[in-house]
């Protein structure tokens, strides 16, 4: 605890630099094991012979509707992807549990419930156990919703960042921040236009196809909290590698584009509920670019990026201006609870 703060701030839960800090400095020395140290979206566990991927998040999104979803929504499909990002594909189980706040409208949380179900039909997973609390008024912003998911990962499949090696293209699978910033749109009622539609949306069958073909995928991730940014510093750092993006590559819509802007915010750090990050192999890149892309989920999808042996543990973006500039840790502030 030598370097971190004396008291939890909202930054902390932002999915950057002060949350790693915290991980590493109170979580990780408490229940350091060989899985958890790895720190990936989801668990990788050998049981009886047969992999198997293994997560759980928290959400507590503010608003809790938002144009292209709610939470209920959120919560089934951000625990698919985290699954999915191991290769967790077969099978997905889920539990889930509602903390709910005194006064709370039954017709709301009805809305949020049939949003769960259509979720779950439509991706073939089944919620399996659930819990339910119900806390004093004033103890709770609404609903937040607990969740667990376990899938079977197919055989032969190995992702991760252990995986990524020197010259490993970098694609994304759309454009970014499209979540984050229809949260900070809604929550604050900026009246842009009505192209701002979060991405919120499962990756599973995405994730299945690329898993199909012999395309020799090494990781995936999805850049929720901290968006892009922050998951291509930490890979950087896991790996000694470094990072090398092309702005004039990265899919941007440009009414994202225009609120960050306006609120001085950088695109490369907002959430997105709907996207991957994909290392291959530079090989296959036109052909793992060609499958994203066949997927309605991946028609924006771009190569922006590759990962090098110079700039070790550092992201580094060659801008617009024809210059490299350092793309840092996301600090974690300033931002509302978007998942």
């Amino acid at each position: 605890m030598n370097n971190i703060e004396n008291i939890i701030r909202l930054a902390h839960g932002g999915g950057g630099k002060l949350t790693l800090q915290l991980i590493k400095e109170i979580f990780l020395p408490a229940f350091k094991n060989s899985i958890l140290e790895k720190l990936e979206d989801s668990a990788r566990i050998n049981f009886n012979g047969k992999n198997i991927a293994f997560t759980i998040d928290a959400y507590t999104v503010n608003p809790i509707f938002f144009p292209g979803g709610d939470i209920g929504k959120l919560a089934i499909t951000g625990t698919i992807n985290d699954l999915a990002m191991q290769g967790g594909i077969i099978d997905p189980f889920i539990s889930a549990a509602f903390i709910i706040e005194e006064g709370f409208e039954i017709e709301n949380l009805e809305k949020i419930v049939k949003s769960m179900k259509e979720e779950c039909l439509k991706n073939n997973v089944k919620i399996v156990a659930g819990d339910t609390k119900v806390v004093e008024k004033g103890l709770a912003d609404k609903i937040y919703i607990i969740t667990a998911g376990i899938s079977f990962i197919p055989e032969k499949v190995d992702l991760g960042v252990h995986r990524i090696k020197e010259g490993d293209a970098i694609i994304v699978s759309g454009t970014i921040g499209d979540h984050g910033a229809t949260i900070l749109s809604t929550r604050y009622d900026f009246k842009l236009s009505n192209s701002l539609i979060s991405d919120c949306a499962s990756l599973k069958d995405l994730v299945k196809s690329l898993l199909e073909n012999d395309l020799e995928i090494h990781c995936l991730r999805d850049p929720t909290r901290g968006g892009l940014g922050t998951i291509l510093n930490e890979i950087a750092l896991k790996t000694n590698f470094g990072i090398i993006i092309d702005e004039s590559k990265i899919p941007i819509k440009n009414d994202v584009r225009a609120l960050c802007e306006i609120l001085g915010i950088d695109p490369l750090y907002l959430a997105c509920e709907g996207r991957i990050v994909c290392f291959s192999s530079w090989e296959k890149r036109n052909d793992v670019l060609s499958i994203i892309k066949e997927n309605p989920l991946g028609e924006n999808a771009m190569l922006i990026g590759r990962v090098t042996s110079k700039f070790s543990n550092k992201v580094i973006m060659k801008t617009t201006l024809g210059v490299k500039r350092i793309v840092s840790m996301f600090l974690g502030e300033n931002l509302p609870r978007i998942c």
